[in-house]
Parts: C-alpha cells; structure tokens; sequence
C-alpha cells in the first residue's frame, strides 16, 4: 500500500483534487491518505470529504487524520505540501495594508514583491522543517510541493537538503493552455507546447495545433481587438497583461495577468491609472479572491461534508500523475521546478527553474532546455534576484538582504526609493514578528 500524506489537508478543495486524482488511479487507488493539518475544524471537513471520495468510487484506500506532523509522516511514499503559513488574516491583510501606505499596490503578493518576500520567510522555515522530519522518517519519500513562493521555496529546500527528492508543482501551464484554447476556439488536448522558464515567469517557447504555429493567430487577434476574450478561469481578471507582453517580447508568459503585472515594472505605476484601467488590473485581488473563497467554502461544506457521495473528477494537476509513473515506471512528462542543475544553461546554477520532466521509477528527471530567447533571459534574472537574496537571507540568517531583496524586485523599485523600502521592510518585519525566524529584526528606520 502506497502512503499519500498530505500536509495542509484543510485546504479542502485542493485536497480533494489531488486525493480524488489518485483515487481515479489504480496504481494509487488503494492507498493510505494521511490527512495532517493544525485546524482540527478544517481538518475534519476534509477527513468526511475524503471518505466520501472513498465510497463514491469504491476503493480499498484508508484514510488517517493527524494534528501531528511526525506522526503522518512516518513511512510515507509522497508528501503533498499545500499550506499558507499565517494565513489570509493576519499575514495575507498586512503584506497588502502596510505596502499601500508606501503608495505600494498588489494584486496577489504571493511570489514576488515585498508580499512574495514577506510569505518566503514565514514558510521556508515550515518546508525545512518537513524536510528534516521527512529525511528521519521517510527517507526515500518524493515531497510533491505546491506552496508559493515556488521558486524561494524549492531554491532553499535544495540548499539546506540537497538529497531531498522533491519537486515544486503548479497548474499555471495547464490553466494558460485552457486560456488559449478558450481564446482561439480550439480543444487544448491537441495543443502541442513547450515551456521553460522561472515559475510564474516561463513562457511557451513553442505552441501549436496540429502542426500549425498558433502565435501569428494571438497577435493577429490582439492587434485587432478580439483576443483576450473575456476570461474563462477568472471572470475579473482579464488576460490584457500577458497579450502586451506578448505583444512586445514575443512570447506568452505562463501565469496570469493579475499575477505578470506585479512582476514587472511596466503596468503598476503611480499617477498612471490610465494603466490600470487599460490593461484591466485588478488591484488587492488576492485578499478579494480570499474572502470569496471562505465565503464559497462555508456553501460547498454544507454538501460535501453531511455523509452524501462525493462526485470524483479528474481535475489538471500533475500530482497523482506523477505519483503513479514512480510507482509504475510508465513514464510521464510533468513540468516541474527543480533547482538548475545545467536544464537552463542561460540562467544561473541553483535557481529553481520550470522545465518539462521525465517521470519514472527514477524519479524527477528534468529536460534541458538551452533556446530561451535573450530578452525573457533578461525578464527571468529579474526574478532571481529576489529570490536568490530572499533564500540567501534565510541560510545566512541575515536580515539585511531581506532589504536588498526588496530593493531588486522591479515593481517595488520602480515606485519607491531606497529609504521608503528600507522603512517598508521594517514595519512588515515588526508586524510579522510573530510568524518570522528569530534573526529577522528590523534595521534602523532610514
């Protein structure tokens, strides 16, 4: 029997996405899913959806529940991490409050930015900790981890443990492709594509139909006003974004517009609201998307949670794909964040770079991709930057990079000075204080 732990089980839904993959596989049907979350409200929501699952399709799988980490752990195959440490309110509400008082506006804050900063440096320290707890008790375990910021994350898993088998996971690829198939009216299952790059900052290097070159049709269609259409995944969000970008670097950028905006220095800028309403940029989306979703959660317990069968679909993440073709040796291709081991030669070694992957018995084997155009290059350095002082702040256990992280990331530069961010990065460290390592203290105010 395969063991499955979930660490975050109470996030429901996506537990439920992953946990139903697998139980919609047979290699995996019969599993042990050890459930491991600090919420014991939440925790025992997702328990009942779960066992739901488990009836609804008629597996022998067995379902644990655990407020123990160690204890879920112990002799695991796969570890899923999917956890927010500090959650929407306080932390989420802060990264967004005390950056508007700098004149600093976010859509999402969770990957880049001050907020992706902000977010590194209270999980990390978590993933380390699963990490070790993972190298005692489930050594030879694969740890399936879908918590942003990826790249800080999986760049600082590899530094402090680097023979942890371990991959970084998200669904921006699949969610673009159903974009753009939405966009041009055609079935994504027959799209062919290539992508490489940073997480949330890869691009599709190639994307075809059939054979055909679809980008002269995404160029044509946005310099004539038809393309993007309204959006399919989020209604309020609009693709403007990354058709722009597309439109001046020539490629399309793998994570949503909302997300690409606040990456870059071009479309988030004071006095120029002529740019937000443009290029349809939905500022504080990502404390909006939170409220809704609690909101949509409290409706879905109501059903999902009174004892009645679960309906079990496949959902698009590379979880329980990946999982089986470890188990089976049939191989798989996901596309994984690894730390750049030479699959990106044009991008620095150590990064955590987003190529496509082998999957086997082996394990994850990353695919070298060597054709990047020089100007993503040049985007996709601007992220590592962040990400590499962010990660080297938390191995040197030193506070003043977590400033200089933050004077790199381009967005923030590009709106406030040196002293502003020096004394933005104080006051998110003081309000942060209960969730932050010990040797995060502020410096003296500028």
């Amino acid at each position: 029997m395969t063991k499955i732990t979930f660490i975050g089980a109470g996030s429901t839904i996506f537990m439920r996405n992953i946990v139903g993959d697998a139980l919609l596989t047979p290699a995996l049907a019969d599993s042990h899913f050890a459930l491991m979350d600090i919420d014991t409200q939440r925790l025992a929501e997702s328990e009942s959806v779960a066992r739901a699952m488990v009836r609804s399709v008629g597996t022998g799988a067995t379902i644990t529940t655990h407020t123990d980490r160690r204890a879920a752990l112990e002799g695991a195959d796969f570890v899923i991490t999917a956890f927010q440490i500090g959650g929407y309110d306080p932390c989420t509400v802060t990264d967004f409050e005390i950056p508007k008082q700098y004149g600093l506006r976010q859509t999402i804050a969770d990957t880049l930015g001050v907020g992706g900063i902000m977010r590194g440096l209270r999980t990390v320290p978590v993933l380390w900790d699963v990490a070790q707890d993972m190298m005692q008790l489930c050594p030879n375990a694969t740890l399936l981890q879908y918590v942003n910021p990826m790249a800080i994350n999986t760049w600082a898993l590899a530094e402090r443990f680097p023979t942890l088998k371990h991959v970084g996971l998200c669904h921006s690829v699949q969610n673009t492709v159903e974009e753009l198939a939405h966009d041009l009216d055609l079935p994504k299952h027959e799209f062919r594509y290539k992508v490489a790059g940073v997480n949330h900052v890869a691009f599709f290097l190639k994307l075809e139909h059939r054979g055909r070159d679809l980008y002269p049709a995404l160029r044509q269609g946005y310099a004539g006003g038809q393309l993007p259409k309204p959006p399919l995944l989020m209604p309020r969000c609009p693709n403007k974004v990354r058709y722009e970008v597309m439109e001046h670097l020539g490629y399309f950028c793998t994570e949503s517009s909302e997300h690409l905006a606040e990456y870059v220095p071009w479309f988030i800028k004071d006095g120029r609201d002529d740019l937000i309403e443009q290029f349809s940029i939905p500022l504080d989306e990502y404390p909006t998307r939170c409220v809704e979703q609690v909101e949509d959660w409290k409706e879905q317990a109501k059903t999902l949670t009174d004892g009645r069968a679960v309906e079990v679909c496949r959902s698009h993440e590379f979880a329980a794909d990946l999982m089986n073709a470890i188990v089976t040796n049939m191989p798989y291709t996901a596309y994984g964040n690894l730390p750049n081991t030479g699959q990106i030669p044009q991008l620095p070694l150590g990064a955590a770079v987003e190529t496509p992957c082998l999957v086997d018995s082996n394990g994850v084997q990353p695919s070298v991709v060597t054709d990047i155009p020089p100007q993503l290059i040049a985007l996709m350095r601007t992220q590592i930057n962040v990400q590499e002082l962010t990660v080297r702040a938390l191995t040197d256990q030193n506070p003043e990079y977590i400033y200089h992280a933050a004077m790199m990331d381009p967005h923030t530069a590009a709106e406030l000075d040196l002293r502003q961010i020096r004394n933005l990065v104080s006051d998110l460290l003081i309000a942060h204080a209960d969730w932050l390592p010990g040797w995060c203290k502020p410096a003296k105010a500028a």
